[in-house]
């Protein structure tokens, strides 16, 4: 690739993938709300000059889940997915010429609360609640009218673990001795939480719902390959192949900082907590148990496979600096 659109490019993952382009040559051009943007949201002839012409358009715009579930933020969190999507359709339909493959964030959380079964994208079966009916308004807007010229993959993504994000909060957490595993249990619901979808039903116990992951390495890495890959399109499961679950997650960060104990976090004591912090308990107690069937069938090769190395390349990384990416192969 030549040339790449990188739709929220100031996130987490966006500003990984910017530099990493860069840094290959690539050029790299962006969308986004901030002033280095090239194009910036509701300016839909900046949009549409970022996209013609470029070869793969990557869309990661959204706000985030971690704050609470009140009626503006839940009307900001669709808004934030559905109308960039649609933006952006917009400017490839209009396009000279159109991105050959176009991949726009979803997440793995559209799967129900699994501890039966992995979710693959053949047999998993879609979940209910605000944050499903989000991931299906968001990857129906996406596959929405006809782009005969790009080929469109729905990533469907697992938590990222990198240096920032999910894994600062959770080292945090352990320094301070409080890195045991967070557990459900029984908590009243008011009807408007019902009615929104906004409450979590209590299902797993001792902290073994599932924790389904990938490393920020191989987000990047599979988007390369899937580029590639012009018989692979539609939704594709972003998880690294051997999920977990919580008080493993949990002990491997103890292990890898040498922290002995971690204190457990009970539901009585999340609830109050996430309210404090402004953050969600699915966050953590959903049970989400995800697997990249079309990846490993499509042959695509994990650099962490493993739980414990990736997160050891996160909290230990050599010569006490972050973990660093290989550069990419420039392709034509």
């Amino acid at each position: 690739m030549t040339r790449v659109a990188i739709a929220g490019a100031s996130g987490f993952i966006g500003g990984y993938l910017v530099a990493r382009y860069r840094a290959a040559g690539v050029e790299v051009r962006t969308i986004g709300r901030g002033a280095s943007a090239d194009a910036a949201w509701g300016d839909a002839a900046a949009i549409a000059r970022v996209v013609d012409g470029c070869d793969v358009l990557v869309n990661l715009a959204g706000k985030s889940v971690n704050c609470r579930y009140t009626t503006g933020n839940r009307a900001e969190i669709v808004r934030s997915r559905v109308e960039t999507t649609a933006a952006l359709r917009t400017a490839v339909e209009s396009a000279a010429a159109p991105p050959r493959v176009w991949f726009n964030s979803s997440t793995a959380t559209i799967y129900r609360h699994a501890e039966d079964r992995p979710m693959t994208e053949r047999e998993g079966e879609l979940g209910s609640g605000f944050s499903v009916d989000v991931a299906r308004a968001w990857e129906a807007e996406f596959f929405a009218g006809s782009l005969p010229s790009t080929r469109r993959i729905a990533l469907r993504i697992a938590i990222v673990l990198g240096d920032g994000g999910v894994m600062r909060l959770l080292a945090r957490l352990a320094r301070l001795g409080l890195g045991g595993p967070q557990l459900d249990g029984r908590w009243p619901a008011t009807r408007a939480r019902r009615s929104a979808g906004t409450y979590h039903e209590f299902r797993a116990r001792g902290g073994l719902q599932r924790f389904s992951w990938v490393h920020l390495h191989d987000v990047a890495g599979i988007i390369d390959f899937v580029a590639a890959r012009t018989d692979v399109d539609g939704v594709v499961n972003v998880s690294a192949p051997n999920p977990t679950d919580n008080r493993t997650l949990m002990r491997s960060i103890r292990s890898c900082l040498a922290v002995p104990f971690g204190a457990p976090a009970w539901r009585w004591m999340l609830e109050p907590g996430s309210a404090v912090l402004r953050t969600e308990t699915e966050l953590v107690l959903k049970s989400r148990w995800v697997v990249p069937e079309r990846l490993l069938e499509a042959g695509y090769e994990f650099e962490y496979p493993e739980l414990e190395p990736a997160i050891r390349s996160i909290l230990r990384p050599r010569d006490g600096a972050a973990a660093t990416e290989p550069t990419p192969q420039r392709r034509g």
